[in-house]
């Protein structure tokens, strides 16, 4: 949620946001014209009732002439009010659903565009060269199978595609990379959570999660909760209606949960393995800041996700999300792509946002400063998405004969395993 203040000082700004976004901008007018009823229709209250209480004031005074009028004004103006609440009402309700809908301000210097007009700000690591080595590269399912790791017929089975089991090595690899990932982040000044999985209708409205992106949330409509689609949400949620002393910025939580998400509208795209799936864990970086601090803490956010990325090996790149691209809490993305062998191309692994003070006014979040009250900026940053991980430490640390090298940043998680072995059935 922006600012109505700025809306009105600068619309012409939140215009070209919408704009930059690809979204409606006639919602910047609408949105104007709403805003000017609930003002006016509350001093048009707010006018009636200072005259109704000034006659009350009267009346017991008049004389029976006077007071027949008084009385008689008295009950026009009690239903004059009740029309202004009624009209103020109204047009308040309107002025917040408009702007529930309208995204976050884009900050000026992302990239103009849609998802392919990424600016690419760094690249990091050597892509291997598989055929000076002699051999032609597996991908993560072929070489989940050798290792006795991913079974995704099973999960098929059990829960429809896109589902999975991770078995074996598969499995002590997840609770490696997500031990491996709250050490680095606790090492950080994180404070590690465990997050709910269900919230509460308020809680992902308020994160901006039941906009654009309503169509990949998961509704349980018996109980009225959603699950998450990522820990952000309940961390979000987690100062809702709260009131924090500046002195104890910025907080910093690292949160562990398991994802849910619908994929709606990705039919055909990365069906095979584990890349792209319902359901999946993540530790997930959350901050919250001064407002003034969100843009130096979102490098933070991104050195940390370069920190992790480089501590396995893997050879990856960072883009700048572009503004088409950009969900709508976010004023600015920036997404770490790892290099898939079998893919070609770099891929997400990790993504950072800077959503300013937009989720902080949605949760009615806000930082005391002083005599000064006022929304803070909250920021987050993915750590380590286990899939879309493992497929990238599967296919990047690959050897000949179908086994895989262990990064040295996860060696003490798997009992000081080096390799990852075929599996003899």
């Amino acid at each position: 949620m922006i600012d109505l203040r700025l809306l009105r000082e600068d619309p012409d700004r939140v215009r070209a946001s919408q704009r930059a976004r690809g979204e409606d901008v006639a919602l910047v007018d609408s949105l104007l014209s709403a805003d000017e009823r609930r003002r006016s229709s509350g001093v048009r209250f707010d006018e009636l009732r200072a005259e109704q209480k000034q006659l009350g004031k009267l009346i017991p005074k008049a004389s029976a002439d006077e007071k027949a009028e008084l009385l008689k004004r008295a009950e026009q103006l009690k239903a004059d009010v009740k029309a202004a609440d009624a009209e103020r009402d109204a047009a308040d309700a309107e002025t917040q659903e408009l702007l529930l809908r309208l995204g976050n301000l884009v900050h000026p210097d992302v990239p103009v565009g849609g998802e392919e007009d990424f600016a690419t700000l760094e690249t990091h690591g050597t892509i291997r060269d598989f055929s000076a080595e002699g051999f032609e590269p597996r991908d993560h399912l072929e070489l989940g199978q050798i290792l006795g790791a991913i079974d995704v017929e099973r999960g098929a089975k059990v829960s429809g595609s896109r589902f999975y089991f991770l078995t074996g090595v598969g499995a002590l690899l997840e609770l490696a990379l997500v031990n491996a990932a709250i050490a680095q982040a606790t090492a950080a000044g994180f404070t590690p959570m465990l997050t709910p999985a269900l919230v509460r209708p308020q809680s992902m409205a308020g994160t901006g999660f039941l906009g654009q992106a309503s169509q990949d949330v998961y509704h349980l409509d018996k109980d009225d909760l959603y699950l998450v689609g990522t820990s952000e949400v309940p961390l979000a949620a987690y100062h809702m209606d709260e009131i924090i002393d500046a002195d104890r910025l910025p907080l910093r939580y690292a949160g562990f949960s398991p994802c849910f998400r619908r994929e709606a509208g990705s039919h055909g795209k990365d069906t095979r393995g584990i890349f792209r799936v319902h359901q999946f864990d993540k530790v997930e970086m959350f901050s919250y800041v001064a407002p003034e601090d969100s843009q130096a803490e979102h490098q933070r956010l991104l050195e940390w996700e370069k920190q992790w990325l480089t501590s396995l090996e893997l050879p990856f790149r960072v883009i700048d999300v572009a503004t088409g691209d950009l969900g709508a809490s976010a004023a600015r993305k920036f997404d770490c792509e790892a290099w898939i062998p079998t893919q070609g191309k770099y891929r997400e692994l990790t993504s950072t946002s800077d959503c300013t003070e937009f989720q902080s006014r949605r949760l009615s979040i806000r930082v005391r400063d002083g005599k000064q009250v006022k929304p803070l900026a909250t920021l987050n940053g993915t750590l380590c998405a286990v899939p879309r991980t493992i497929v990238a430490i599967l296919e990047n640390h690959q050897q000949a004969d179908g086994s895989v090298r262990v990064p040295e940043v996860l060696r003490p998680y798997l009992g000081g395993r080096e390799v990852l072995a075929p599996v003899t059935r």
